[in-house]
């Protein structure tokens, strides 16, 4: 494959990987309607593609065509790993009142066998 059309299609699939990045880091945590498993599927896509391109290309060369936009993508996906993880303890934390609300509202205020269940601790 040629020099320059790997260059560019590297370029390119860092580019998109960024703007799914930046959609990710916008709409994360603030729409009701962002799909997180989708964004995640698109990302993947993009690392693959970048593996692919990856497998021809001289690690020094890369390092020097695209290190502003490696840096850029860097400080991004710092922050899509802080936001994604405060997401994922969110919904953690609202599945949890969620069973223990279900849990709740199961018991009538009497005891449960398990209550009576002798146990030699």
């Amino acid at each position: 494959m040629d020099v320059v059309s790997t260059d560019y299609r590297i370029k390119t699939v860092l580019g998109r990987l960024e703007m799914i990045i930046d959609n990710e880091n916008d709409r994360i945590g603030t729409d009701p309607q962002f799909d997180l498993k989708v964004s995640n599927a698109h990302k993947s896509r993009c690392l693959y593609e970048l593996t692919m391109l990856f497998r021809g290309t001289n690690p020094t060369e890369f390092a020097v065509n695209h290190i502003e936009q490696m840096h850029a993508l860097k400080a991004k996906l710092t922050l899509n790993a802080r936001r994604v993880e405060a997401h994922l303890h969110a919904v953690r934390t609202v599945a949890d009142l969620l069973k223990n609300a279900a849990r709740d509202a199961d018991g009538d205020g009497t005891y449960t066998q398990e209550q009576f269940i002798y146990s030699e601790v």
